[in-house]
């Protein structure tokens, strides 16, 4: 027996447009009185009234627009994650951070909306799920932490850490077609490419008048980023070493891009982008977002391990080690060529030193020093403690000091899970394309891995936001392409 749907009765089901509501009378009537109450709150509140309402009336339809159209708010998400400092450093008197924080709280709710209305169990039935569960879980269990100096800082600290990590799941369940995953990708490579364009401006045209007098205004900022007489690029990010990484991930996610079906014209385009991104990679002067690439080529090599990938990656290989060996004059070249000799780098050295030091404190403290012990908030909560004064300089580091071996063992088996489920999709999606991404996820997921062990990778905006929407991608790309499967198979229904 079949069953239909008329046209008719589609439409009646269908929502009607917003603009179809307020074009009629009552619409009218109701912008008027909205123009009206403007007006007056402009003649007796003054000028910070009207602003205030005009604020409103648009803060109140995008809060609307980031809960009911979750991909609308992702890309929203996306963007701020790139601009924030940008706009924060251009003099902008707001506390973007908190709006971040809600931003992401809206995400949120959102999804537990539709989740309640529309419950799908399938995104917590994995590995990497129920990781993320005991790692959130392990992070609030730290407000108890006797060790801890300041619950202050546990407060500051867990509020980043557990919103950005609930983010996967809500990744997970909006990116369930190609069209969302799609978007996702073209929308982080026009903002890597922002990013690079920006870079490239501080290099040739120099910092704009606000950025330099902040940079002069604080001495160690001086010390840390003007280096044998050039200054270390960071672009529209919070520092040269988020700014490396971001352009570390573009330039991986081109690469596996570029080993996919497309036209020529799109290799030529994601091609220029790869270039572009390293460069830019090189101005921000971090050894530590060097070594990325390589490394990452060479799960990418094993990956898709092929006559002409090999081939290629020989090649590649050869270049790499003569910029290695060549006799330069040139300090960016220079310093990139130290990232592969650290025993020569005295930065290295530090923090080689550093981390022996500090770990008869992680292994007599399996649980660590508390959330934010470390850093700025420990500095500002708990000055006196000892763990305040300590630069982790390693993401890995901070979380083996903050939150004990037991933490240093849970976030590592995260981050395996991560990987596993990664290299598991890839060999079983199908669909081309759903493979595509799914490979440059995992160079991308590894990479920040591996740099988290120099630097702290997965701290800062946007890395924090990307690292968990490469890992949702692992996994919805897998689900698509199971999905698309089934939809392809022969119907063996009867019909009556």
């Amino acid at each position: 027996m079949k069953y239909s749907i008329s046209g008719e009765a589609l439409h009646d089901k269908m929502p009607t447009p917003l603009l179809d509501r307020v074009n009629g009378p009552v619409g009218i009537i109701l912008l008027s009185i909205v123009a009206i109450a403007l007006g007056i709150a402009s003649v007796y509140g003054g000028l910070v009234s009207g602003l205030l309402i005009l604020i409103g009336m648009v803060a109140i339809p995008a809060v609307y627009a980031v809960i009911v159209y979750p991909m609308f708010g992702i890309v929203v998400l996306l963007t701020m994650a790139f601009f924030l400092f940008f706009i924060s450093r251009m003099g902008v008197n707001f506390p973007l951070g908190t709006m971040m924080d809600g931003l992401q709280a809206m995400l949120i709710l959102g999804f537990l909306i539709k989740q309640k209305s529309s419950w799908d169990s399938s995104i917590y039935r994995n590995p990497v799920s129920v990781m993320i569960f005991v790692w959130i879980g392990y992070n609030l269990f730290q407000v108890i932490n006797p060790w801890a100096e300041s619950r202050l800082a546990w407060i500051y600290t867990v509020r980043t850490v557990a919103i950005v990590t609930l983010m996967y799941f809500v990744f997970i369940y909006h990116l369930r077609s190609v069209k969302a995953i799609r978007t996702v990708i073209i929308t982080w490579i026009i903002l890597c490419t922002c990013g690079a364009i920006y870079g490239f401006k501080q290099e040739y045209f120099g910092f704009a008048p606000q950025e330099l007098q902040d940079l002069l205004s604080n001495p160690l900022t001086v010390s840390l980023l003007f280096i044998n007489g050039s200054w270390r690029k960071y672009s529209l990010f919070s520092d040269p070493v988020s700014f490396s990484y971001t352009m570390v991930g573009g330039s991986l996610l081109c690469i596996a891009l570029l080993s996919g079906k497309t036209s020529l014209k799109m290799k030529f385009i994601l091609g220029i982008l790869t270039v572009s991104f390293l460069m830019a990679m090189l101005y921000s002067g971090t050894r530590g977002a060097y070594v990325l690439v390589p490394v990452a080529l060479i799960l990418f090599a094993l990956l898709n391990f092929s006559k002409k990938i090999m081939l290629v990656s020989c090649v590649g290989a050869v270049f790499i080690a003569f910029l290695i060996v060549m006799p330069t004059g040139n300090p960016t070249l220079a310093r990139f060529q130290t990232a592969f000799r650290p025993s020569d780098d005295p930065s290295f050295n530090v923090r080689k030193f550093n981390q022996k030091r500090i770990q008869p404190y992680i292994l007599t403290h399996p649980i660590g020093g508390g959330l934010g012990s470390t850093g700025a908030w420990g500095a500002r909560f708990a000055p006196q403690h000892f763990l305040a004064s300590f630069p982790p300089d390693s993401g890995y580091m901070r979380v083996a000091v903050e939150t004990g071996w037991i933490g240093l063992l849970i976030f590592c088996i995260l981050i395996f899970n991560i990987l596993k489920m990664g290299i598991n999709n890839f060999y079983r999606i199908r669909n081309q394309e759903l493979r595509t991404y799914c490979l440059a996820m995992t160079l991308v997921v590894f990479a920040l891995h591996v740099g988290n062990f120099p630097q702290e990778a997965i701290v800062q905006f946007p890395n924090n936001i990307l690292f968990y929407v490469a890992a949702a991608i692992l996994q919805t790309a897998y689900l698509v392409d199971k999905k698309e499967s089934k939809e392809s198979l022969p119907s063996n229904k009867i019909e009556v």
